[in-house]
């Protein structure tokens, strides 16, 4: 009796603890979306926000939600982007995107307005007059860029940053990160590219860089696609219709068309 009385205790409080258990999960329970749950094991889990929510799972529930578009994960690409669309029936056209910075080496091709000893951060800098370089629209080229991207697809020549390919996945961190706003995504297989972002016009700009758009529009005439346009003062590629032939490449006399 001294042991069968403890051991019946013991087994009629878990069995009580049983019952109350069972009882929490079916009553309980939170409901689980089994179409988020689908979504959330489709997406490779880097949970680096570059679809613009608070990770893997923020996504997940707002795809289930209908609340967001199938092709935002950068990390994942084509092949999560179709395997989401399956999963929701939709037909999902995922164009991959890279990293462009629209800047041809401002650091090393323009002159310095003055001396900058602060933080090290183009952010910081741009605070300042809009930066210690006379160009106020090129690269500052303190590499807030190269610390934003959490693929290292950033690395630097000649203290100019510039965009690995092969790296790059197309997140846009580091073009929310860029103070200029010269770091644009393209499509990953452009052919041409302008690297410049000033928008001045006549001898300021040439003033202010040695290799930048002037807008002389000799591009624009030179394109039979009609690829590439002045707007703004600026020399800007249509990448729908640019085939690569070069011809704009040819006729820039300032070297800004690659």
């Amino acid at each position: 009796m001294e042991i069968f009385i403890p051991v019946l205790i013991i087994a009629v409080i878990g069995l009580i603890a049983g019952l109350g258990l069972s009882f929490a999960s079916k009553y309980m329970a939170v409901p689980v979306d089994e179409t988020e749950a689908q979504i959330r094991e489709a997406l490779p889990g880097a949970n680096c926000g570059a679809c613009g929510f608070s990770g893997c799972d923020g996504y997940a529930a707002a795809l289930a939600k209908g609340e967001a578009e199938p092709n935002l994960c950068a990390p994942g690409g084509d092949a999560t982007a179709k395997a989401i669309g399956e999963i929701l029936k939709v037909e999902v056209s995922n164009t991959p995107k890279v990293a462009l910075i629209a800047c041809n080496n401002s650091c090393k091709k323009t002159t310095r307005a003055f001396a900058y000893e602060g933080l090290q951060s183009c952010t910081a800098a741009s605070l300042l007059q809009g930066g210690p370089l006379d160009c106020k629209y090129g690269c500052i080229g303190l590499l807030d860029c190269v610390a934003a991207c959490p693929f290292d697809a950033i690395v630097v020549n000649d203290n100019h940053p510039t965009v690995c390919k092969d790296l790059c996945v197309g997140c846009g961190k580091c073009v929310n990160t860029c103070p200029k706003g010269i770091i644009k995504l393209v499509p990953k297989d452009y052919k041409t590219a302008v690297l410049c972002n000033n928008k001045e016009k006549g001898a300021p700009v040439v003033k202010a860089c040695k290799s930048s758009c002037i807008a002389c529009t000799m591009c624009e005439r030179a394109c039979e696609k009609g690829a590439i346009k002045v707007i703004d003062n600026l020399a800007q590629v249509d990448y729908t219709l640019c085939d690569g032939c070069g011809k704009c490449k040819e006729v820039c006399k300032r070297k800004v068309i690659i």
